[in-house]
């Protein structure tokens, strides 16, 4: 008898868990008994997409980062809204990569084909995140899931909320410590630009003031002014790694060391003191980078999610279900 009771106790607590929400739901297996192809389904459509344009790599992983940083890991970033007032359209998400959108459109339309109405948008995007970054080299990680898409997507939510060019140690260290992330972190997540791009309005400031940013490799300066003068043109884009750009590697790091950070929010990783020591140990250590980023990325997948009843599964990911 006092067996059974407990084995009620525990049926009604995992009750109350689900009812409740929260990051404690997420589990690796969540769908393997209502969509066991899930992983390769998703793999498959990432891979197609790569295949048209390299964009898809930095445009999936920058659109989780901005997605997950506001409002939480909810595909909220994805809402398209006829009045131009939806997370996608503050002025900081105005650059994110419309490969990165098409490709979550693209792989929930083949889950959608085997697992109609079970996925939601938001593993959907974890999941494509961390495939991206597997199929350039980087590291693969098991993807915890069970995320339910948000109700929620505004533009006046997001300042405040995604890191900028200029910020210094201590403004990124107070922006992800909110969400529960440790500058190891932040460094490790910092690692994803060794694939991602930029436009000069982001930097030009370091090469245009009374002087050349000294923290800036001198020869690094010189290139940066031939590819973006006073009177650049704003379509320009320039590799933050500027090494090894279609790869998923630590060089991002390495050129930290050198002075070849495109952004002072690069730079300042290894300028600061306090800061400097993860840098050069990622730079000196491609294991260790790969396995704290893997870590970070799980970390980061896991900020105010909507799991249990909370949210919706969207049919569409750029549309609430009500729309």
């Amino acid at each position: 008898m006092e067996i059974r009771r407990r084995r009620r106790i525990v049926v009604l607590l995992m009750v109350f868990a689900m009812m409740c929400g929260g990051e404690a739901q997420l589990r690796e297996n969540f769908y393997s008994s209502t969509c066991p192809n899930l992983e390769a389904i998703v793999n498959q459509a990432v891979t197609n997409k790569l295949a048209q344009t390299f964009t898809t790599i930095p445009g999936t992983l920058r659109l989780f980062f901005h997605d997950c940083m506001v409002e939480g890991c909810d595909a909220s970033v994805m809402i398209q809204s006829p009045n131009n007032d939806a997370e996608k359209d503050a002025e900081i998400n105005l650059t994110l990569a419309g490969d990165g959108f098409d490709t979550v459109v693209k792989v929930k339309e083949a889950v959608e084909a085997e697992c109609p109405g079970l996925v939601s948008c938001a593993d959907i995007l974890a999941l494509a995140a961390r495939d991206v970054v597997a199929l350039v080299g980087g590291p693969s990680f098991n993807v915890e899931l069970g995320r339910r898409d948000g109700l929620v997507s505004s533009a006046s939510r997001v300042e405040g909320n995604l890191p900028k060019a200029n910020f210094n140690l201590n403004q990124l260290n107070a922006m992800f410590r909110r969400h529960g992330l440790s500058q190891t972190d932040m460094i490790a997540l910092s690692g994803a630009h060794t694939v991602g791009f930029s436009h000069c309005n982001e930097f030009t400031d370091r090469l245009y003031s009374s002087t050349v940013d000294p923290s800036m490799n001198s020869d690094f300066a010189q290139s940066l002014m031939q590819q973006c003068p006073r009177n650049f043109d704003p379509q320009v884009a320039i590799d933050l790694d500027v090494q090894s750009p279609q790869a998923f590697d630590n060089l991002y790091y390495q050129n930290l060391v050198s002075g070849q950070g495109l952004l002072n929010s690069d730079q300042v990783l290894f300028t600061d003191s306090d800061s400097r020591s993860t840098v050069v140990e990622f730079a000196n250590n491609a294991a260790e980078f790969n396995a704290a980023f893997a870590t970070a990325m799980r970390k980061l997948g896991r900020v105010g999610v909507k799991t249990g009843n909370e949210g919706e599964i969207r049919k569409d990911c750029t549309k609430f279900n009500s729309s």
